[in-house]
């Protein structure tokens, strides 16, 4: 008995103390403040001031209607103002620059640089590169307050945090986070160098030009498209990496524009289907090589049809669009190893990359075919001509060919390449061609 009232004694004792113990400290929130104080100030509003053609009735455009109706036959089409609004980033505070969509600036006449602190800077294009969507902006009438440093977005992996900065609607330095949702994404306009960054933080019109940033406070990309129903944010955002950027940006600054080495070659993806023609597993990665241009860079290393071009300067190819893109960031004089396969054995070729390289122009076999990119079809596919590519707009596209048709045959005659499509189309006003297009086979009239 005595034990028990001991034991009792010693346990309200010990109350006092454990009433007395301050509960433990509460751990901070996380937070991205500190990353945007950082990078905010960087990140501008862009007005644009410009014109463009107005649209017109197409009968306008008619000689016939233009003369019924006595109207003078070389008169322009009216043009119509227009005001749009976007975002950009200082990348070289002390030298004015600042990088932004090329379509953001696109037929501008009068560009507003507006700051963090509302302060009101003009700018001028120093180099525009529609192909990589890319501009470059240099300030006139001022000085930028801060400028953010370019990360190495080869280093960028899945699943990394990001911080999208903008000005989405016109409401100024809005900031979204998510993740970076995939890497490497292209086929959005197949005439454009594309190597996105796919991103589910909310980017919305306005964003354009803005900030894709690391927790690090490094600009790992530059917003620049959405996939949306909508027109608005679906979870489905694309950047162009920061590597991209920097190859634009300083051709831009040094020379403003562009000038992109050539390898000469037309290409295709490699598809299960042409992997069996040709006889390779099916884990071999590559771009084959459907045509190559006379006296080109290709020619000149020994590329040949049929090769499959597998990696570029070390760094693997998985397709068309990643061959496409890093040629395509390369300069004239460049050169460039190439590891390709054929006849199934592995070689190595040197190419130093040249001027544009024309390849076959469709408009010389048949006026309905301009703006088509045609190719001989691999070996070992039956032969026809591939459509690797139609220029929006063109007559080509008007006539209703598409990417990736092939087409067999020409007034019922059977094709096996260019050359027989030339020849069948000679002094031909109307062609009628039977195409493939996937599983379908279609009959397609050219006038």
């Amino acid at each position: 008995m005595r034990s028990f009232f001991a034991a009792c004694a010693a346990t309200i004792s010990l109350l006092p103390a454990f009433a007395a113990a301050a509960p433990p400290a509460a751990a901070p929130l996380p937070s991205f403040a500190p990353v945007i104080r950082q990078v905010a100030p960087a990140v501008v509003n862009i007005g644009v001031r410009g014109s463009v053609a107005a649209q017109r009735n197409p009968f306008f455009d008619d000689p016939g209607f233009r003369r019924f109706f006595g109207l003078p036959p070389d008169a322009a089409p009216r043009e119509r103002e227009f005001q749009s609004a976007g975002s950009g980033v200082i990348v070289d505070a002390a030298g004015g620059y600042i990088v932004t969509n090329a379509h953001v600036v696109e037929n501008a006449s009068e560009i507003t640089v507006t700051l963090m602190d509302d302060r009101e800077l003009k700018a001028d294009i120093v180099g525009s590169d529609p192909r990589s969507d890319v501009a470059v902006l240099k300030v006139t009438n001022g000085r930028l307050p801060a400028e953010i440093h370019l990360a190495d977005s080869a280093r960028v992996e899945v699943g990394d945090f990001v911080i999208a900065i903008g000005n989405p609607f016109g409401l100024q330095h809005s900031v979204t986070s998510g993740i970076v949702s995939a890497l490497g994404r292209s086929g959005i306009n197949r005439e454009n160098y594309e190597d996105f960054i796919q991103t589910d933080a909310a980017i919305n019109p306005g964003n354009s030009g803005g900030a894709l940033v690391s927790l690090a406070g490094e600009l790992v990309g530059i917003n620049t498209a959405i996939l949306s129903r909508s027109g608005g944010n679906m979870g489905i955002g694309f950047a162009i990496p920061s590597n991209m950027v920097r190859t634009i940006m300083d051709q831009l600054i040094q020379h403003g524009q562009v000038s992109r080495g050539q390898l000469g070659v037309s290409i295709l993806g490699l598809t299960p289907e042409y992997r069996k023609n040709l006889g390779l597993a099916d884990e071999v990665q590559g771009a084959l090589v459907a045509q190559v241009a006379e006296d080109s860079a290709a020619a000149r290393a020994g590329i040949q049809v049929g090769d499959v071009i597998t990696a570029v300067g070390g760094q693997p190819v998985k397709g068309a669009a990643e061959l496409r893109n890093a040629i395509g960031m390369m300069k004239v004089g460049d050169e460039v190893e190439l590891a390709l396969l054929r006849d199934g054995r592995n070689q190595r070729l040197r190419a130093k990359l040249r001027e544009v390289a024309q390849l076959a122009d469709a408009s010389t076999i048949h006026r309905a075919l301009a703006g088509a990119d045609l190719a001989d079809a691999p070996e070992g596919g039956g032969g026809g001509v591939v459509v690797r590519g139609v220029q929006q707009g063109s007559p080509a596209a008007q006539s209703g060919l598409r990417p990736d048709d092939l087409i067999v045959a020409v007034n019922r005659a059977r094709i096996a390449n260019l050359a027989q499509l030339r020849e069948a189309a000679r002094e031909q006003d109307s062609l009628l061609l039977q195409l493939r297009r996937g599983n379908q086979l279609l009959i397609l009239p050219l006038r």
